[in-house]
């Protein structure tokens, strides 16, 4: 079984029928997938393999960047700039037009940031990161003392000049995402095993921070890790058994179940109802009614 139904909304995003597609294989780790919807490419990780891919439209894969730095989430601004979390060098990175890379944020009060993980922009262009502390430990990072008290979300300017923290009660802050009108920012805890929402003001900063769902029912590995929304508001996180789709009002509605243990996700395909996952070793594809967000 592909898809697990416990709503019958769950109809609407994806075929109970629908088949998962194994598109690529043999990497150690896959994280961070993006879909640029002008090129029609897909861009991944493969963390501890230090090298980023790329999957064209003819199926073909290549090396996109080698060493990535362990690179891990990645995401576009409104002007198609790629915005990369580095793992190895405790970094948000922004590559412009002309292949230059751009360091955008390293320290919070003059202390190390643990190691970015996940990334989203808002729509003014203000940068969110989350910043757990894996790419500090064995296989998806470097080894390396901890120099911040606090694993927390962070936001920064688009010129990098701002890095503000706006939580730090986090145990392992990881996936986030914004709601539809960008007035919200979903952040998920792996370690605690659940999603937590917050409002965010004009001027960048959050507040409230309540536990909106928790991603703890099924079986099956897995745990809060990536987490995006789709043009209808659903937003689907990672959990036990794959990946789970949660509706606007925080009501599981099912889990699209996967074949190895699933990181992450993005839409892509030219009307952005290609769902790719990146799970483990191997990159794989369903296809969905319900698309998703173009980036840019």
């Amino acid at each position: 079984m592909t898809i697990e139904i416990r709503d019958d909304a769950m109809h609407s995003i994806v075929d109970a029928n629908a088949c998962l597609e194994k598109v690529a294989s043999g990497f150690l780790f896959t994280e961070g997938p993006i879909w640029h919807p002008i090129e029609k490419h897909l861009i991944f990780s493969d963390i501890p393999g230090n090298e980023m891919f790329r999957l064209d439209r003819d199926g073909k894969v290549s090396s996109f960047r080698k060493p990535s730095h362990m690179g891990n989430g990645n995401t576009y601004d409104a002007q198609g700039r790629l915005l990369t979390c580095q793992h190895a060098t405790s970094s948000v990175t922004r590559t412009e037009a002309d292949g230059t890379i751009t360091t955008l944020a390293t320290h919070y009060e003059g202390k190390e940031l643990n190691s970015p993980n996940d990334i989203v922009v808002r729509k003014d262009g203000l940068i969110y990161f989350s910043d757990p502390t894996y790419g500090r430990m064995g296989f998806f990072g470097v080894e390396r003392d901890v120099e911040l008290g606090a694993q927390g979300v962070y936001c920064v300017t688009p010129d990098g000049r701002t890095v503000t923290r706006i939580a730090d009660d986090f145990a392992q802050p990881n996936g986030l995402c914004f709601s539809l009108d960008h007035s919200a920012l979903y952040v998920n805890d792996t370690e605690r095993k659940h999603i937590r929402k917050f409002d965010i003001s004009e001027n960048g900063t959050a507040s409230g921070g309540d536990v909106w769902v928790d991603v703890t029912e099924g079986e099956g590995e897995g745990h809060p890790d990536g987490m995006k929304i789709d043009s209808k508001g659903n937003v689907y996180c990672t959990g036990p058994g794959g990946v789970h789709v949660i509706s606007p009002q925080g009501r599981t509605l099912g889990v699209i179940r996967m074949a190895e243990f699933t990181a992450n996700f993005a839409w892509g395909g030219d009307d952005l109802t290609d769902l790719y996952f990146t799970s483990s070793t191997s990159l794989y594809r369903i296809k969905v009614n319900t698309p998703g967000l173009s980036l840019f």
